[in-house]
């Protein structure tokens, strides 16, 4: 009777620990520092090395298309909404305000295949060189600075790409931003 008790007593304890660690997190998450205007655009540097991607990948044959770049909180909110409380596939984990896209810091691409059409394929070789098109995208992006979201452990983001500057999310929020000019792409 005691050891079931005492095991009682630990997952109880359990859930309440949880319970507060999740309560802190809350409290603890910062607002938006409205002192600091939000971004409207993608920042200067990421709009730069987009256009360097999209070149260099032209530069072997491969065709890309850049299919979103900044996001407002509010699109961020209803994209987050799919799967959830609207119809669709859940495709992000970030609400509004927590992806760096809300901060023009992020760019979503996809391949176009020969006749123009979207895709977003990993291994599809529209150029013919035996290598995937997607993963020789990714390898420009990287030399170019952006992290990929395919890298990532838990939620996998094949199509995305991101510069952080060194900045997490809560220090956007709280009002820093990156420099407007930093080592772009014709500077590499």
């Amino acid at each position: 009777m005691k050891k079931k008790l005492f095991g009682n007593a630990s997952v109880t304890f359990l859930l309440i620990l949880v319970v507060l660690l999740l309560y802190y997190q809350f409290l603890t998450r910062p607002e938006i520092n409205e002192d600091v205007p939000l971004p409207v655009e993608l920042h200067p540097v990421i709009l730069e090395n987009k256009e360097a991607l999209i070149q260099r990948a032209s530069d072997l044959g491969i065709r890309v298309i850049v299919t979103d770049g900044f996001r407002s909180f509010q699109e961020q909110d209803s994209l987050y909404e799919k799967g959830r409380t609207a119809d669709g596939q859940i495709v992000t984990h970030a609400k509004g305000g927590d992806s760096y896209h809300n901060f023009g810091l992020a760019i979503d691409f996809a391949l176009l295949d020969k006749q123009g059409k979207a895709l977003w394929d990993t291994a599809y070789d529209g150029n013919g060189n035996g290598k995937s098109d997607w993963m020789e995208v990714v390898a420009i992006a990287k030399d170019l600075g952006f992290q990929w979201g395919g890298d990532w452990k838990h939620f996998k983001d094949y199509p995305h790409l991101e510069m952080r500057f060194g900045l997490k999310i809560d220090d956007l929020k709280r009002g820093k931003r990156p420099p407007e000019k930093s080592l772009t792409a014709s500077q590499k």
